[in-house]
């Protein structure tokens, strides 16, 4: 599956903008990433951009979310290991994370809302008026964006990168994509 072909499919499975909007931040920082890392750049991409597929249909059954993305993604003939990672960024279904695409879009996922939810608190709005810091001091505090789960942030030291160059990533991926996202 092509870029292209993971598109249209989002954009037939998934009717949220908002939420699309999630999954094109999730991309771009998965793709960030992969080049950081020395890995597949369109593969990461594709795990980032099809993460929440089935988002729409699983949203009251977060026992299902993901293991429904996957079975789908599996029936468009997506590559294994991202049906995996896909399969496995939720946390519910207690699965292994062994790869790095496990473990990257795992902590990836949360920390693109983190960053939309400080953007949306700085005075100008916009992603581009943001940092890293600005976002790690966000970090700290409890009761800011809490549906961001800190420890599932931080769990990218298992892909060998401290919190703060991670966010760092994020920041400057997503700032890239500044348009698509509307900040």
């Amino acid at each position: 599956m092509n870029r292209q072909e993971a598109l249209e499919a989002v954009e037939k499975h998934v009717k949220n903008k908002n939420l699309i909007k999630h999954m094109l931040a999730v991309e771009v920082v998965m793709r960030a990433l992969a080049e950081r890392l020395g890995e597949d750049v369109d593969k990461w991409g594709l795990a980032g951009l099809l993460h929440d597929v089935d988002y729409d249909t699983t949203a009251d059954k977060p026992q299902e979310h993901s293991v429904i993305g996957a079975r789908m993604l599996e029936e468009m003939g997506v590559a294994p290991d991202i049906v995996y990672a896909v399969k496995v960024h939720n946390e519910a279904h207690g699965l292994p994370r062994n790869s790095l695409l496990d473990k990257a879009l795992y902590a990836t996922d949360p920390l693109t809302g983190l960053i939309v939810a400080a953007a949306l608190i700085h005075p100008g709005k916009k992603i581009n008026s943001i940092d890293a810091d600005f976002v790690m001091n966000r970090l700290g505090e409890k009761s800011f964006a809490k549906g961001a789960n800190r420890e599932q942030i931080r769990s990218c030291s298992e892909i060998g990168l401290d919190l703060r160059e991670f966010v760092d990533l994020g920041v400057r991926a997503m700032q890239g994509i500044a348009v698509d996202l509307g900040l």
